[in-house]
């Protein structure tokens, strides 16, 4: 009896054993976050065997016995390694985000993916977890986050980001690889970027200098490509990956209040992805100690046939600052077979409420107390797109890998006014239907080279009308802001190659030929045009070369020179517009692309993994430069404009500008968890007047500004405490036309300018288990009353931010 209990006892042991060996199942976290992370790879290479994580981040130790050493690897993620042992004690195993990384997969150098390490550009990348930790409440706010991207702001849904000196329409914004600029992206400031949905996005890009190989037209300052959250297979056939995020967000300094969820379901050859948001701004609260150039004493009252000005008993409130908006993504994916990728978009913005124009409802232009506007606003901007793209990726003697986009977009956007003591409003609406085909090509030659060639195709379609209201309804249609109908077209074919001379030297260079034509007609029995109708063709031919240096995997020296262009647009070419009291914008019809000619230095260098250290010295060159100056017109320099004599203006190409400048940045390990990042970034820019055949300072450039944070990182939490700073602008160092301008201080010569400022911030996420977490922020929390160069609005004073996530 006693050896038959010995038997069973032997013989349970045996099987315990193997199913504790067979069966045992070990899951990969986010150290942080505590998430599963799906598609994870697991290998060893002695012998050699490769798994990835199921939907639930799991894999079967058993399929690793005999390994000597086994791998996981996540994409951003520190690759551990364990031997089976180790292994066979842990039911779980956490990875951490890469520290210091030289490094890092980016696609707006060249559309594809590709190591920024081997690209003679300056790149800067913010991940999902960037995103998530700062909490932005709109896109030009997450650029913003950055530390290299200036952000304008002429109302509370503005946001002009400005790139080395360049913004506006010589910036371009890329949405999932299509553009967004249109033909009616004006010089003036921009807040087109908020039509994108922050909380929707997967990554963010940015590429400083020229990008026009890869882009054509507008990106002469830099390229700012948005990812939008990706649909997500499932990496194994037996189950279905489905997750979902809700959270809600509330702040103090606006009121605001933001729900979003995103939902994703994907199987194996499948998936789709749908997403909201929404967003209530009320006014927004500036700060308390500062100018008090920047409160807002008195705001506008009354209907509009008893207009009232009155004293604001909380200055510090920017009274009509807010509104509201909507954001909709929905994706489809679809991989029949491994050499087929099919996916479609649709993604959607709107306004629920007119947005106030902030900076013109401030102006009083003649001291009388009345404000110059009883109303002054942008209708519901409204932006939609339709994506569809197919990638085939089979190598062959004509490419490895092809990529077909095709996007329709339709931009609406309406401004109403009405002066004080007027009794109609002057309402103008516009519409463009943008339709663009990308077709771009990968082709590897061995292990050195890399070529990629492509073209592109878009088309614009302006509708623009305008019309006078009166108390009653009646209407009086008046001349539309553009030709109503006119047309942008542009072409271009590019070509790029990268190729490794040698283990150190990469070389980098491209060329891109581009096709542009408007055609417009006018009304001239609407306003007296010099021509019925104009045809505008121009052509550019642009390149780029550069090289990189690796004299070790931790230093990267690179040197590029690039050429980039804008072609002009309908909003150069056909406007309309009175762009301050006392000035009226015509169209000029003669106009040609402005050049830009840019030469770049940086270097990145990370020691001993404790401290990453980058720079870039850049000259920019500008020539045949697009600007507003006075114009003679229909031999008048003055006309009478909705009942007011203005002086005449027009864009044209006056001549040549030119920006410098120094970008750096630096991260450094502290201990345990802490680090220390701190980047800055100087720029001087100057253009030609040919009043006085003079440079003077140029519009969009920004005063030294940097940012610096502390931030801790360990499991389950993470926190930043930062400080942003501006330096001074001073009134010599303004643009002459915005030397008088309302919405700068006044220094002790009574001259406009701005003041240097400093915000002191706090952000902080706690992750209670998987499904739950929670972000909390304190921003300007020495309540600094304060506005950024160029603003017509004043920052948020104290805010404070509280959100509440949830993954299911």
């Amino acid at each position: 009896m006693i050896r038959l209990l010995r038997d069973i006892t032997v013989v349970l042991s045996i099987l315990l054993s193997f199913h504790k060996v067979t069966g045992q199942e070990i899951t990969i976290l986010d150290k942080v976050t505590q998430q599963f992370i799906p598609g994870a790879k697991i290998y060893s290479n002695n012998p050699e065997i490769q798994r990835v994580s199921d939907v639930d981040g799991r894999f079967q130790l058993a399929d690793f016995q005999g390994c000597d050493t086994i791998f996981v690897a996540y994409t951003n993620y520190h690759t551990s390694s364990f031997s089976y042992a180790e292994l066979s004690e842990v039911v779980w195993i956490e990875l951490t985000d890469a520290v210091l990384p030289i490094s890092d997969m980016v696609v707006t150098a060249s559309r594809w993916e590709q190591d920024k390490a081997e690209i003679p550009s300056r790149i800067t990348k913010l991940s999902l977890k960037d995103i998530e930790l700062q909490g932005p409440q709109t896109s030009a706010d997450l650029l913003e986050s950055s530390g290299y991207v200036f952000v304008q702001k002429s109302q509370l849904a503005g946001g002009s980001p400005q790139l080395r000196g360049f913004g506006t329409n010589r910036v371009m914004i890329v949405v999932d690889g299509v553009r967004m600029n249109n033909a009616i992206f004006r010089s003036g400031n921009l807040q087109n970027v908020i039509s994108l949905d922050a909380n929707s996005l997967e990554r963010v890009e940015v590429l400083f200098g020229p990008g026009a190989v890869m882009y054509g037209s507008d990106a002469i300052g830099g390229v700012m490509d948005f990812t939008t959250r990706r649909t997500r297979f499932s990496p194994d056939t037996m189950n279905s990956l489905i997750k979902t995020n809700v959270f809600s967000r509330y702040s103090t300094a606006s009121n605001e209040i933001t729900t979003h969820f995103d939902f994703n379901f994907g199987k194996q050859k499948w998936a789709m992805l749908t997403a909201a948001t929404y967003s209530r701004f009320g006014d927004l609260m500036a700060g308390k100690y500062g100018d008090s150039a920047y409160l807002r004493p008195t705001f506008q009252s009354g209907s509009i046939d008893a207009q009232v000005t009155e004293v604001n008993p909380e200055p510090r409130r920017q009274v009509h600052s807010g509104y509201d908006q909507i954001n909709i993504i929905q994706k489809f994916e679809f991989k029949p077979v491994e050499n087929w990728d099919f996916d479609y978009m649709f993604n959607y913005s709107t306004n629920l409420s007119d947005v106030p124009r902030y900076d013109r409802l401030l102006l009083d232009k003649n001291n009388d107390g009345n404000l110059d506007y009883h109303e002054w606003s942008y209708g519901p901007q409204k932006w939609m797109m339709q994506k569809i793209g197919v990638v085939y990726s089979k190598k062959n003697w004509a490419f490895d890998q092809f990529r077909l986009v095709a996007a329709y977009q339709n931009y609406q956007e309406s401004r109403h006014d009405r002066k004080f003591g007027s009794t109609s409003t002057r309402r103008q609406f516009e519409q463009v239907h943008a339709v663009s085909v990308n077709a771009d090509f990968d082709k590897e030659f061995g292990t050195k080279s890399t070529f990629l060639y492509g073209g592109e195709a878009v088309y614009n379609k302006v509708g623009s009308n305008a019309y006078r209201e009166s108390l009653n309804g009646d209407q009086l249609t008046i001349n539309p802001r553009y030709p109503d109908g006119s047309t942008w077209q542009s072409y271009g074919v590019y070509s790029n190659i990268k190729h490794a001379i040698t283990e150190t030297w990469i070389f980098n260079g491209g060329i891109r030929f581009s096709l542009s034509q408007i055609q417009a007609d006018f009304d001239t029995t609407l306003f007296p045009y010099p021509v019925v109708s104009t045809t505008n063709n121009n052509n550019a031919l642009n390149g780029s070369m550069g090289l990189v240096y690796h004299p070790n995997k931790n230093t990267q020296l690179y040197l590029n020179g690039s050429t980039g262009f804008r072609a002009p647009n309908i909003d150069d070419i056909g406007k309309v517009f009175d762009s301050e009291p006392g000035s009226v914008v015509v169209p000029n019809p003669d106009l040609v692309p402005e050049y830009a000619y840019n030469a770049e230095i940086g270097f990145v260098k990370a020691m001993k993994g404790k401290i990453k250290i980058d720079g870039a010295v850049y000259y920019t060159y500008l020539k045949n430069a697009l600007a507003r100056a006075d114009y003679i017109f229909n031999g008048q320099d003055s006309m009478l404009y909705e009942g007011a004599m203005s002086r005449i203006q027009a864009v044209q190409n006056l001549g040549d500008a030119y920006v410098y400048g120094v970008q750096g940045g630096i991260e450094l390990i502290i201990y345990k968890g802490f680090s220390l990042f701190s980047s800055i970034s100087y720029q001087k820019g100057e253009e030609l007047s040919i009043d006085s055949s003079a440079y003077f300072p140029k519009s969009h450039v920004a005063p030294i500004f940097g940012r610096t944070a502390l931030r801790y990182k360990q499991r389950k939490m993470r926190f930043e405490l930062y400080a942003v700073y501006h330096g001074e602008m001073s009134n010599e160092d303004l643009p002459l036309n915005e030397r008088d301008d309302h919405v700068y201080a006044l220094d002790e010569n009574g001259q406009a300018y701005t003041p240097s400022w400093y915000a002191l911030n706090f952000k902080a996420s706690y992750f209670f288990n998987k499904h739950l977490s929670m972000n909390f922020g304190l921003e300007n929390m020495t309540n600094q009353l304060y506005r950024t160069y160029g603003s017509g609005i004043s920052a948020p004073g104290l805010n404070v931010i509280t959100s509440l996530k949830g993954t299911f």
